[in-house]
């Protein structure tokens, strides 16, 4: 049996914040309204948890517009899904979840876990170790779009006990290092480092797939309540601290250890950059290509996922021909054979290329 290529839609999330109206001009629509769906997960097995929405099933990926999740798909034949040494490492997880993030407001104060933390308090192999790749950013908002990154020096578990308990927002920020940032750039955000995406960004986040986030801030800045499980995820207000990283570190450290430089590689088929490699994490690893030419790809044993950023063209499998545009999606099964992108007029086709963990 041959496989291909397999065109995917993501799926709308609600979260606590608000946002969402500039994914619908990345999929080339008009801008849409800010709500409570700023997220949309792409190629994603993993169920978001929202408390008082648990009777929903939110989150999971569908092939194009039919029933059928990836999840589903990759159950049913997940060697040739995902590749015969990936399922003996990793089990029937591709290992990755990939999200569009538009955020209209700064998001609440959080970390996540690492693989170690996971373990010992989800019984999780996964932690939330992930990616910012920036893909725009608002104008005429009060604040420049930034990021909130990790520990200044000094602080201490104590510190940021105290923060949570008197809900000192503005204390809370000020223990964090701010960067302004600009498109195209990307930073890596380890398990345990607290953060929060500051207003006006629009990012794609690629992360170990669980929805793990222990937040500090009972009110969202726009006003929302958040309820006590969204904050300590079931662990309870002391145990959550167990989950950061209390290691300070400035403006310059931070940066030196998060921002990861654009590595140009060698293709005949256009231009390769990779802008997340194996060396930054072993958890995902992401690329962006830019087709200036008919250029043929391939599974070659390891699944992908690809999402068009720019350009017209068309996908040619040996059975069907695709019509890509800016926002579409496709899941590359890790057996996929042989397929071509093909650019239409003279834009190339600019798309990121992203993989599950080493």
């Amino acid at each position: 049996m041959g496989y291909e290529p397999v065109k995917v839609k993501g799926e709308r999330v609600w979260r606590t914040y608000i946002g969402g109206g500039m994914i619908g001009c990345l999929h080339g629509e008009e801008m849409t309204e800010d709500g409570h769906y700023p997220e949309e997960w792409m190629y994603s097995v993993t169920r978001a948890i929202n408390a008082g929405r648990e009777e929903l099933t939110e989150g999971l990926c569908r092939i194009d517009d039919s029933g059928t999740t990836l999840k589903q798909l990759i159950e049913k034949e997940p060697r040739a899904m995902l590749g015969k040494n990936h399922v003996e490492k990793w089990g029937m997880t591709p290992g990755v979840l990939i999200k569009i993030i538009d955020s209209l407001e700064r998001l609440t104060v959080q970390v996540h876990p690492d693989k170690q933390m996971a373990e010992k308090l989800f019984h999780s192999r996964f932690g939330k170790t992930e990616c910012w790749h920036i893909l725009g950013t608002r104008k005429g908002l009060k604040d420049t779009p930034c990021i909130y990154l990790g520990f200044k020096e000094g602080i201490t578990r104590q510190n940021w006990i105290s923060c949570f308990e008197s809900q000192d927002y503005d204390r809370m920020l000020s223990l964090l290092n701010r960067i302004e940032v600009e498109v195209g750039e990307t930073y890596l955000v380890k398990g345990g480092v607290p953060h929060a995406i500051g207003p006006g960004c629009m990012i794609i986040e690629v992360q170990e797939p669980t929805d793990f986030t222990i937040r500090v801030e009972k009110v969202t800045p726009s006003g929302f309540e958040i309820d006590d499980r969204m904050c300590h995820q079931g662990l309870g207000f002391q145990k959550m601290f167990d989950c950061f990283t209390y290691t300070g570190k400035n403006e310059e450290q931070i940066k030196e250890e998060s921002y990861i430089r654009v590595e140009e590689l060698e293709w005949t088929g256009g231009k390769w950059y990779r802008l997340v490699g194996y060396e930054n994490t072993p958890c995902f690893q992401m690329e962006r290509l830019e087709i200036g030419s008919c250029c043929e790809l391939e599974g070659e044993g390891v699944f992908s996922c690809l999402f068009v950023l720019s350009g017209k063209g068309t996908l040619i499998t040996d059975t069907r021909n695709y019509r890509i545009g800016k926002g579409t999606q496709f899941f590359v099964p890790a057996d996929s054979g042989k397929y071509w992108i093909d650019k239409e007029d003279f834009e190339p086709v600019i798309l990121l290329k992203l993989y599950g963990p080493e």
